[in-house]
């Protein structure tokens, strides 16, 4: 059996199914596929990482260096985390908590309490009338319209690349995990878990100042973090907003049709599919969350009702930077100014996924 390989062109078997049936096969877990999964992220992880600690003899350029791709095996570090919170990557629900608990360490993230707000943003995914949980802060036209100045500068402030790409992830993953009360669920044990992350992590700070020095431990974790949460957020920037994307108020909204429509099909070079641990097939993820990471291209190349879906090339996810707004009359994100030229989207109002 091959480990977390994929054939770049394998042919579409092109089953004609239902949704349903079409994920069914896939949503089983592996555990030889995940073992080695996370030996092939987490182990070349600490080794960079080791090796980012020694180039500061050396240079902190090549220490960057190192760090960079400590990242990226951090970025998959926090796939295998991403499928424990959905039960998908061991069949074992103590396996996947414990796992994920583990490795949201790793990952700066309480498990429990991401676990949660991941699971409202699948929910809720596309559901205008459902923003707020574990998504990218989103407004209507409408809505900006009627914001006063300086909340419209806040939003543009957030909506600003550098801001949501690059300061914003660091903020995010280094300070705001390590609030309680950013958490959205009131259950003790979600609550809990970002004080026990906490607590990991600050036991992890004073052995390895006292191994290494406080100082050392610093320049080598945080570009790493900084770096992994860049990559991490412009994936899901990019997965949630992009030119054709699906929304609709919560009376129209269809779960398939927001999972195929609101999620990108992110096509991504062969090593770039690998350290994203193919999440890049977020169409197929939104449709069935079960699906473990090495499942998700087999399941949309062997299934026709997948093909329709239109890839978002690595080029033109560059132009979802630009997203600002979403334009309900007519139907597609827009920037801060509408243009009354503008053409209806690709797929409008009340489309939907058979379901038969």
């Amino acid at each position: 059996m091959t480990l977390d390989t994929a054939s770049p062109t394998r042919p579409p078997k092109a089953r004609k199914l239902p949704w349903q049936q079409a994920v069914l096969p896939y949503q089983n877990s592996d555990m030889r596929q995940s073992l080695w999964q996370m030996l092939t992220s987490i182990a070349p992880y600490f080794i960079l990482w080791y090796l980012a600690y020694r180039s500061l003899e050396v240079s902190y350029v090549l220490t960057l260096v190192c760090a960079f791709f400590a990242a990226l095996f951090a970025f998959r570090t926090f796939i295998i985390f991403h499928d424990c919170g959905h039960g998908s990557f061991f069949k074992s629900k103590k396996w996947n908590d414990t796992v994920g608990v583990l490795t949201g360490i790793m990952t700066f993230t309480p498990y429990f309490a991401w676990r949660h707000a991941h699971a409202v943003h699948h929910a809720t995914s596309g559901d205008l009338d459902r923003r707020g949980v574990g998504d990218v802060w989103t407004l209507t036209y409408n809505e900006y319209q009627t914001l006063t100045f300086w909340k419209r500068m806040f939003y543009r402030l957030y909506r600003n690349p550098f801001v949501i790409f690059v300061v914003g992830p660091t903020i995010d993953f280094v300070v705001l995990q390590r609030l309680p009360m950013v958490n959205a669920s009131d259950k003790p044990r979600d609550k809990n878990s970002v004080t026990y992350t906490n607590l990991a992590l600050l036991g992890i700070l004073i052995l390895m100042s006292w191994a290494i020095g406080f100082r050392e431990y610093i320049l080598v974790q945080l570009p790493i973090i900084a770096m992994a949460s860049s990559f991490g957020v412009f994936m899901f920037y990019v997965q949630h907003q992009f030119e054709n994307v699906y929304w609709e108020r919560h009376e129209n909204w269809d779960y398939a049709t927001a999972a195929l429509y609101g999620s990108s099909y992110f096509k991504l070079p062969r090593v770039l599919q690998w350290f994203t641990g193919n999440i890049g097939f977020h169409h197929i993820h939104h449709l069935s969350p079960r699906i473990p990471n090495y499942q998700l291209e087999a399941c949309h190349y062997d299934n026709e009702i997948f093909q329709d879906v239109e890839p978002l090339t690595f080029r033109a996810s560059l132009k979802a930077i630009h997203i600002r707004l979403w334009d309900e009359d007519r139907h597609k994100v827009m920037g801060y100014h509408r243009e009354h030229e503008d053409e209806p989207a690709a797929h409008p109002a009340g489309a939907s996924v058979e379901m038969a």
